[in-house]
């Protein structure tokens, strides 16, 4: 018996007739049920024997990757759910998202907030398969990507897990890792099975990056600052809840882009940091209580400067509700500001603008990093299939370095604000 979908893409193809070895053959010797979950999701499970009851559908393409999407989140508030968008809206060639790994919201959390709102996303997208495990996937047919998007305290599992179940390439979210000597374990794992591990550190390749440094190139005696805004309400709910949520802390969230650009490119790390200065007249530190009732204690906005051993000063200012704009200043070799560049920019603005007329309800930082997000999964989606490097990419030994970096100052930097 096989299951006949009624929906059918380019990329779909319904097998009327077919042997049951013919299907065997195309599957690679696995098979695959198909059952709708009580939230009319579909979720795919691995059986041992008997016939197809799923509709098999062609996966990546020539010239594609296979994507496993490991952590989706909640639509509209999801980094995981915004980076399926632009591959199902096809911004990224390369990356073919084929499955997603959602156990909450496949599970336990179905009916929580942001549920609901799951199920209707996930039965809008019949082409992709959603389960709540990754021992759920067949073999790879095409070279497989795992982008891991999840809660940080489950990504050194979810990272074993992506490897035991036929990932080439790991492409690893933000800040990778709840701790140094974590990190440092996924990363020799990840070495021995031969498996390359790339960042999400978007910032890398952001246009208003590229232009501060090479203006600041031309100018002896200058420095840069890096500037990271959200658009949280300024309220004690409102941060309470994103102190609970990101649990790391700012330094190793929200902050952590602009502290790898500092290890990427103006070469501080923990034994070549000199001094370290809080800006105390711009920087906040509280204790907010979150929506499970514990208290946190985290920036809700930081300014600081690193003065490095070999002489470099560069500086990062970031505020959960300082707005959508990132941005960076060069200041001269007397502290004059000389030279600002925004993201978005003036040529920009205008697809911020169609991004939120269409996802009205999203996070607003989603459309002004959006054309970086695109690249970043597009150049490690062509490492995936073709080896080829991927240019300004964050590696995992800049993630290591930068996870030490936050995890030295963020002690430094309380103590300085108290």
């Amino acid at each position: 018996f096989i299951f006949l979908s009624t929906k059918t893409s380019a990329r779909s193809i319904i097998y009327s007739t077919m042997t049951f070895a013919a299907l065997v053959t195309h599957a690679r010797g696995f098979t695959r049920s198909s059952t709708f979950l009580s939230n009319g999701v579909r979720s795919m499970s691995s059986t041992s024997g008997g016939a197809f009851r799923s509709t098999l559908q062609m996966k990546a393409e020539s010239g594609q990757v296979e994507v496993v999407m490991v952590g989706c989140g909640a639509p509209n508030r999801g980094m995981g759910w915004y980076h399926a968008v632009q591959m199902i809206d096809k911004k990224c060639p390369t990356a073919s998202l084929d499955f997603v790994i959602e156990p909450w919201f496949l599970g336990k959390g179905k009916t929580t907030p942001g549920g609901p709102e799951f199920a209707e996303w996930a039965a809008e997208n019949p082409d992709i398969q959603f389960t709540t495990s990754l021992t759920d996937l067949p073999p790879p047919i095409q070279p497989r990507l795992a982008l891991i998007s999840g809660r940080t305290a489950d990504n050194p599992h979810l990272l074993t897990e992506s490897i035991k179940n036929g990932c080439k390439v790991i492409y690893l979210e933000k800040p990778g890792a709840p701790t140094v000597t974590e990190l440092e374990s996924m990363k020799a794992e990840a070495a021995a099975a031969d498996v390359k591990v790339l960042m999400g550190y978007n910032k890398n390749v952001c246009k208003y990056v590229k232009k501060a440094r090479d203006f600041a190139a031309g100018l002896p005696g200058s420095s840069v600052t890096f500037v990271s805004n959200n658009a949280y309400e300024n309220t004690a709910a409102s941060l309470g809840e994103c102190f609970e949520r990101n649990a790391e802390g700012m330094l190793k969230n929200m902050a952590i882009h602009e502290l790898a650009l500092l290890v990427s490119f103006y070469d501080v790390s923990v034994d070549n940091i000199e001094s370290v200065t809080a800006d105390k007249e711009f920087s906040s530190l509280q204790t907010l209580t979150g929506p499970s009732g514990t208290e946190w204690t985290d920036f809700d906005k930081i300014k600081f400067s690193i003065t490095t051993k070999t002489g470099t000063t560069v500086s990062v200012q970031a505020d959960r509700c300082g707005g959508t704009d990132s941005f960076a200043f060069v200041l001269d070799d007397i502290g004059a500001e000389v030279f600002r560049y925004y993201m978005p920019d003036e040529e920009d603005k205008a697809h911020v603008a169609e991004l939120e007329a269409k996802y009205p309800t999203a996070m607003p930082y989603f459309f002004t990093q959006d054309p970086d997000y695109i690249t970043v999964k597009e150049r490690v989606a062509k490492t995936c299939l073709d080896g080829s490097e991927a240019e300004g990419v964050a590696t995992i030994d800049i993630a290591v370095e930068t996870l030490k970096v936050a995890e030295y100052l963020t002690p430094i930097l309380q103590e300085q604000l108290k």
